[in-house]
């Protein structure tokens, strides 16, 4: 019998308004618990105009999958190769149409958080 965590099988992305300066604006959220304590990894589109993918991804829903993928990138001239997880919000409207958003975590604790909930 292993004595490892189990990783959990789907990781759902989580959205919630707040109101700033008068203006209400939507936060996108991973909730996890790593060693008992229960975290919020915020995330954000790679660029502005995401926001607007993330309305159609989500559309009147306030949660979607997140879909991690791995990549590599080799330098050419070193030949190093640098690795690492792509991250994608997910959804699938009733014919079975894929939406789908690139996503980062917002700040490197939201990173480290995250990378925490993966394993």
């Amino acid at each position: 019998m292993s004595n490892t965590t189990k990783k959990p099988n789907k990781i759902v992305v989580e959205r919630e308004p707040y109101e700033l300066n008068g203006t209400t604006y939507l936060a996108y959220f991973i909730k996890g618990n790593v060693r008992g304590k229960d975290v919020k990894v915020s995330v954000v589109p790679l660029d502005f105009g995401g926001y607007t993918v993330l309305d159609i991804v989500f559309m009147d829903a306030m949660q979607a999958e997140l879909v991690s993928e791995p990549y590599e990138i080799k330098d050419e001239k070193t030949g190093s190769v640098i690795s690492g997880k792509m991250y994608s919000v997910r959804s699938v409207d009733e014919n079975g149409e894929i939406y789908e958003c690139r996503v980062k975590p917002a700040r490197n604790s939201d990173k480290q958080l995250l990378q925490m909930i993966l394993r």
